[in-house]
């Protein structure tokens, strides 16, 4: 298994401080930063785009930048997001009519390539993907918004996942998204998630360094 990352979503950042915020959460001991994109089509809210994600690179270019693009069509932006910074590009099955040439897209702009699932979206996607992912992506609650409950269900669907992973022998990251917090990240942990989507459970905190710790903690203890 990788080792195992704490990814700060922006989305539940103070955007009126978003480079420093950034900075606080990577002083923390964040591994890697979470990069919510959604376009009020594909799901039911509005956020933003390359140029933020280049401000974002430009400010702390040294920081690993997940890219998840809850958009639909897929193909178009991910040269502008390749070319922002971003380290991964994730999006999501339903929202490209090619798949595999998605995938080859995002690996040709020199990222790496994860795919999304949500809560009743099947794994069968990754029957003929998985060994062409860097990232396989579950979504913990419904796409759109911060801040919602951890669906349990996602429990047996990172154990599947990670069964499929293990099958390949890559280091292909499985990363869980919402809900996530310190009191349910270590069972998390036990599913098999290796990278941990965090919003308002560290940004809504204040106290950041202290949470991550917390996780980091639990996570060890799995």
């Amino acid at each position: 298994m990788p080792p195992r990352w704490i990814a700060p979503s922006i989305l539940s950042a103070d955007f009126a401080r978003l480079g420093e915020e950034v900075n606080a959460v990577l002083e923390a001991g964040a591994d890697l930063i979470h990069f919510d994109v959604m376009d009020n089509h594909y799901v039911p809210n509005l956020t933003v785009g390359p140029v933020v994600c280049e401000a974002l690179h430009r400010h702390a270019p040294h920081a690993l930048i997940d890219v998840h693009l809850m958009i639909r069509p897929v193909d178009r932006i991910v040269p502008e997001f390749a070319s922002a910074g971003a380290t991964y590009i994730s999006f999501h099955p339903e929202a490209t009519d090619h798949i595999d040439r998605t995938i080859e897209l995002i690996r040709e702009h020199g990222c790496r390539p994860g795919l999304v699932f949500n809560p009743a979206t099947p794994l069968d996607f990754l029957d003929y993907t998985l060994e062409r992912l860097d990232l396989v992506l579950i979504m913990s609650v419904n796409p759109g918004f911060g801040g919602q409950q951890f669906i349990r269900g996602a429990l047996d669907k990172l154990a599947a996942a990670r069964r499929r992973i293990e099958g390949t022998g890559k280091p292909i990251r499985l990363e869980v998204d919402g809900g996530v917090k310190v009191e349910n990240i270590g069972e998390i942990a036990r599913a098999g998630a290796d990278t941990f989507v965090a919003g308002s459970a560290i940004f809504g905190g204040g106290d950041y360094r202290g949470t991550i710790a917390a996780m980091r903690r639990e996570i060890e203890r799995a």
